[in-house]
């Protein structure tokens, strides 16, 4: 009756949800690991004290690292990163494609809407949707990722990895803390990544269907295409975003009694404690000002751009490796 219906038997549904799933991580932990010293060098710039700067731009800072901590020190926290952000891709980049097809089914249901296809609306809606579920069901492994990363040899509480920083936090600071940032983190990813996948997949379509370099169909754009297209997205996307992502940043420190000190509050300083997003906003803007917002967009830029046109390309190469209809354009 499946095949005659044309619905997929339950096994082969499985395992459709299974490859896209593993297209999605696969594709979290290459687009992450390739830029992992600029995504280490932006969350250090983030929460810096302004009073002892020790990273003053990207090449100054990535030489500091390299300096003081060495090739471990670049890619510190990475593992933690890569432990986070692959079931996070993996996520995002699935609950898309059904996001997608279940708005567009809602939208079609409207008188005069039968024939309708996915618009650049239609998809920042789902993008923003699949954003919200990845975040929140990965997000207290992003808070430690944080935490992992900011710290330094030079720290006087050392975290020893994910499952430790992950117990601590929860024993000292509460289940409540693992959550810090939330706010700020969800509201900054419904643009960033609703305008990643809204960018990317109408240049896609516009280039289709303008055909300016005879293109007919998705499977003909080249993956040097995609790239730009997913580095424009990328570039958009961050830009909207980014103050959230800085406030995001500094809310996780809050409570972190010691294990960051010479960086987020300075040798000898006093570090800031902030009661809310919008507390943290004012007192960033008032001490630090309007700029402060946009620390460590530079490096985050340079990050962004490859890191989301990878991660783009290589979930739709793996899908097309592991046999998966491609389903996000329909």
């Amino acid at each position: 009756m499946a095949a005659d219906d044309g619905v997929k038997p339950p096994t082969l549904e499985f395992l459709s949800i299974c490859k896209s799933l593993l297209a999605g991580g696969v594709a979290g932990g290459v687009s992450r690991t390739a830029v992992a010293p600029l995504e280490r060098l932006k969350i250090l710039l983030q929460v810096q004290n302004r009073q002892d700067i020790k990273y003053n731009g990207t090449i100054q800072g990535l030489k500091y690292i390299w300096k003081t901590e060495g090739f471990r020190g670049m890619f510190k926290g990475n593992g933690t990163n890569c432990a986070r952000i692959v079931p996070n891709s993996a996520v995002k980049f699935f609950s898309y494609e059904q996001a997608s097809m279940g708005i567009l089914w809602l939208y079609q249901r409207q008188p005069g809407n039968e024939e309708a296809q996915l618009t650049p609306i239609l998809r920042l809606g789902a993008g923003a949707c699949a954003g919200i579920i990845a975040m929140s069901a990965t997000y207290p492994m992003d808070m430690v990722r944080g935490r992992l990363t900011v710290q330094t040899e030079a720290s006087p509480c050392q975290y020893r990895g994910i499952f430790h920083a992950l117990s601590t936090v929860f024993r000292e600071e509460g289940p409540r803390a693992l959550y810090k940032g939330w706010l700020p983190s969800v509201i900054g990813v419904i643009p960033y990544v609703g305008l990643n996948f809204s960018v990317y997949e109408s240049l896609k379509d516009w280039l289709i269907r303008s055909k300016p370099f005879g293109i007919a169909q998705d499977s003909e754009l080249s993956v040097t295409t995609r790239l730009a297209c997913g580095a424009a997205a990328g570039t958009v996307g961050q830009t909207v975003a980014y103050p959230l992502d800085v406030i995001r940043r500094r809310m996780q420190m809050v409570g972190w009694k010691d294990a960051a000190a010479s960086v987020v509050a300075g040798e000898g300083k006093s570090k800031i404690e902030y009661t809310g997003m919008v507390d943290a906003f004012r007192k960033t803007v008032q001490h630090e000002g309007f700029g402060a917002l946009y620390k460590g967009l530079v490096p985050n830029s340079v990050k962004v751009v490859p890191s989301i046109a990878i991660a783009f390309v290589t979930y739709e190469m793996v899908k097309d490796i592991l046999g998966v209809e491609m389903r996000i354009s329909d």
